[in-house]
């Protein structure tokens, strides 16, 4: 009997889960937990130390100022009358419906991102499988493609506004060359904004074509040479292989300069002003003559909420596309 109890006690061990039979941990004693608590709570007042200059920076320069943009929205803000300030509500979120200028920069801002986007995403493409080819001077193109995006945006508008000048710029005398009658450029409601989107994508490609230039190098060349083998064309390679190879640096491309784009501002004050007839006028820059030439700080803080609802909308859907295109 003792000799069955013993096999039975034995098999039951044998069959308890092995996880049941935890080893003792030593429970440390309370001196060791409250230095450990000391140690982690030096460590969170260091880390926060070194946070506190950028944290100060960010709430003086971005919290606060969207704070009392938000809060100026609802006021009859004049920055002439700093302490005669009114509260009246919705009346400037119910004015912009109405304010026809709004409307226009709103629209003429669009119209610049719609088109400057693809553009500048297929020009900056293009120059990076230009200079990825194994051609003569491609360190000299490459510094020369980039290097407008080193220079100052103001300093390039300048330089741009006396290149589009009418009479003597010197696209005008190039033109001319040809046959071409001089045109009117910023001077012409017509080509005015399609003139400072020319400058814009000539100004920003070199940098999206940096990056591209580093997704393109990171390609495998295996892919290609599995492509040779198969026979495929140069059009086809392209397509079945360096596009899908460049698809989320595209997508982040694509991202980066929509918002840039809604942020509209040096290239229509330094060249045109807002005009010809408002063709030009963002919104941002809408927003900038409303607040600091009219000084009513109260409708520009509400125009200004207005553009952060409209770009953080159109950030979402960006987002959501990109999620599903992942997908």
């Amino acid at each position: 009997m003792s000799g069955n109890s013993s096999s039975a006690k034995s098999l039951t061990s044998d069959r308890t889960p092995s996880h049941t039979r935890r080893p003792l941990q030593k429970v440390p004693s309370p001196k060791k937990q409250k230095r450990r608590k000391s140690q982690a709570f030096q460590e969170a007042v260091t880390g926060y130390f070194f946070l506190a200059p950028a944290l100060i920076l960010l709430g003086v320069f971005l919290l606060y100022p969207m704070g009392a943009a938000f809060y100026y929205s609802f006021t009859d803000f004049y920055i002439l009358k700093p302490d005669d300030i009114s509260w009246i509500g919705l009346e400037n979120f119910t004015y912009i419906l109405q304010d026809a200028e709004f409307r226009q920069a709103f629209w003429n801002t669009v119209y610049f991102s719609v088109i400057v986007v693809p553009v500048q995403l297929a020009v900056a493409l293009g120059l990076a499988l230009l200079i990825n080819k194994k051609i003569r001077f491609r360190v000299f193109f490459r510094t020369a493609f980039f290097s407008p995006v080193v220079m100052s945006l103001v300093v390039v508008s300048i330089l741009w506004t006396f290149m589009y000048n009418p009479n003597e710029g010197l696209i005008n005398q190039l033109l001319g060359l040809v046959g071409i009658q001089p045109q009117p450029f910023l001077t012409s409601p017509d080509q005015a904004m399609n003139s400072i989107i020319v400058m814009s994508v000539w100004q920003g490609a070199g940098f999206q074509m940096m990056i591209f230039l580093a997704g393109l190098q990171n390609i495998p060349n295996h892919l290609y040479e599995a492509a040779d083998i198969d026979g495929a064309s140069s059009w086809q390679k392209f397509l079945h292989v360096t596009l899908p190879g460049l698809k989320n640096i595209a997508l982040f491309i694509f991202i980066t300069i929509s918002i840039a784009a809604f942020k509209l501002l040096v290239q229509p004050m330094i060249m045109t002003q807002g005009g010809p007839l408002g063709s030009t006028k963002s919104l941002v820059y809408h927003i900038y003559e409303t607040g600091f030439n009219y000084r009513d700080v109260g409708y520009a803080s509400a125009m200004a909420v207005v553009f952060t609802v409209i770009v953080l909308v159109i950030t979402i859907v960006q987002r959501i596309l990109v999620r599903e295109e992942r997908g």
